[in-house]
């Protein structure tokens, strides 16, 4: 195992633990990939966050191959094919938070409630309609739900963020919480304003440099830490 592939796998260890403390997901649901050479890295079949260790992540070929004796996640067909359709995406990170998966279980998509819509990639984030889980069904539904975006909802499910690295996924999935229960709240105080989608694509334009980044020094000369979620300066 290389030095590169150990510090990927560790990665993916210390996403699939924080997606638990986070409260984007509870027990053994949720999982996360990488891309790694010509195939990628995914997190085993149900073994609880806090027992993952580094070995334990599978590596896949993108014909679903591995030799791992565990088993890889039973929704290993989208990470490989959202990771194989979309070259800019570098990981998967899918989850069961509250508000995002009380959406997809009425299947509902998110309008452009809030400006962080932006964030999706477009003026919506799309609910893919429902498939078991672990079926090819499913993989194509999140594919088509994910066509000019970089994040869906998933009926009866849960939600999928995208992103070029980890880090950058793990941000996404704590936005897509954030605009969901956002979002809710607004419901039950009243009708939400929807803004346009001209409104919506000048935002995406202007977040092509937004999101989290590496500390940067400020004008003391101090370095700032960011974490997922931060708002850059």
């Amino acid at each position: 195992m290389s030095a590169h592939d150990g510090a990927l796998r560790e990665a993916v260890v210390s996403v699939s633990r924080r997606i638990i403390a986070l409260g984007l997901s509870q027990g053994t649901s949720g999982n996360v990939s990488v891309r790694a050479g010509d195939g990628f890295l995914v997190t085993p079949s149900g073994i609880p966050p806090e027992e993952l260790a580094p070995e334990h992540i599978v590596a896949m070929d993108m014909e679903g191959r591995f030799d791992h004796p565990l088993a890889p996640s039973s929704e290993w067909r989208f990470h490989r094919d959202i990771l194989a359709a979309r070259p800019e995406a570098g990981a998967v990170v899918h989850a069961h938070p509250t508000y995002a998966t009380a959406f997809a279980i009425c299947g509902r998509e998110i309008p452009a409630v809030h400006y962080m819509i932006a964030i999706a990639g477009g003026p919506t984030i799309r609910c893919a309609p429902y498939a078991p889980y672990g079926t090819q069904a499913l993989s194509e539904a999140a594919l088509a739900a994910l066509e000019g975006r970089s994040c869906c909802l998933l009926a009866n499910h849960g939600m999928i963020a995208t992103g070029p690295d980890l880090e950058r996924a793990l941000w996404l999935a704590v936005e897509v919480e954030a605009l969901c229960r956002q979002y809710a709240v607004a419901l039950q105080v009243g009708t939400p304003v929807v803004l346009d989608d001209a409104e919506v694509l000048r935002t995406v334009e202007r977040f092509k440099s937004y999101g989290p980044r590496k500390a940067d020094p400020d004008r003391s000369g101090r370095e700032v830490p960011t974490r997922p979620g931060a708002m850059p300066r």
